[in-house]
């Protein structure tokens, strides 16, 4: 199997688990039905277990634009296949959505709540807040790449390597995730996103695409910075890079603060996602 496939089937392995959690606790007359945020945690982590396990040999298995983009900020991947990764990662979320709209097909119509239905696919602010929403996922990802490269630094029995890295992504959704739902991802963002859009979906509404930016900013610029700031602090290499990143990261972060300022944010319904 070629890199670019593995990224692509094992983010497609992420978001059926992943997704697939969701729609289980959320979906209307699902056997899971609220089976609450603790359930949907797991099931994310152990989403990212599964797909580091199904394609790590193969890829690396970053599932990940801003893994892929923080390991080349380092120097730890090749700025060369960032590219390929990236489409990999959008195409694998894509499908993976297309799946769990599948598994679910009589679930849908079932559910009335259009909000809930968009839940399944992408993610959306407690209290929408620009500022605050973008710098959440800006925090989570950040602390998922220094996470990431700790465990790397450190020597598991051989195989036990995706299972911790699983429990970091459930360490995440338990104690950062209730703000934004912690996409931390662009591609478990936008690419199910964009099934939601061109999807049949019965009754559903519309894709949020005013928040969507925020999944997508958010986590590419706190994974640049996670990465970077591991570098510096764990490894003492601090570099015009990261300076540079962190002044940028600043600047961005301050006009998403006058541009909330400036307007609203989140369902033009009134719709809230319930995941």
């Amino acid at each position: 199997m070629s890199p670019i496939l593995g990224e692509m089937i094992g983010t497609m392995i992420l978001i059926i688990f992943g997704g697939g959690v969701v729609a289980n606790v959320s979906l209307k007359k699902s056997k899971a039905e609220g089976g609450g945020w603790i359930v949907v945690a797991l099931g994310w982590g152990l989403a990212v277990t599964m797909g580091v396990y199904a394609v790590g040999k193969f890829s690396g298995a970053h599932m990940n634009p801003a893994v892929t983009l923080g390991m080349a900020a380092i120097g730890e991947f090749s700025w060369s296949q960032v590219p390929g990764y990236i489409a990999a990662q959008m195409l694998g979320g894509f499908l993976g959505g297309i799946i769990v709209y599948f598994q679910f097909l009589p679930h849908w119509k079932q559910t009335e709540d259009p909000a809930v239905k968009l839940g399944v696919f992408s993610t959306d602010p407690a209290i929408p807040h620009t500022l605050s929403n973008l710098l959440s996922e800006f925090i989570g990802t950040a602390v998922l790449l220094v996470g990431l490269l700790s465990i790397g630094a450190n020597k598991f029995t051989e195989g036990l390597n995706p299972l911790i890295v699983g429990f970091l992504i459930v360490a995440i959704g338990l104690s950062l995730g209730g703000t934004t739902g912690y996409a931390i991802n662009p591609a478990r963002d936008l690419g199910p996103r964009l099934a939601h859009f061109f999807l049949p979906i019965s009754g559903k509404g519309g894709s949020n695409w005013k928040y969507a930016w925020i999944p997508v900013v958010g986590p590419i610029l706190g994974g640049v910075f996670g990465a970077l700031f591991y570098q510096a602090l764990f490894e003492g290499k601090v570099t015009a890079f990261f300076w540079s990143w962190t002044v940028f990261s600043a600047l961005v972060l301050a006009a998403a603060h006058f541009a909330g300022k400036s307007g609203t944010q989140g369902f033009s319904h009134g719709e809230r996602i319930k995941n």
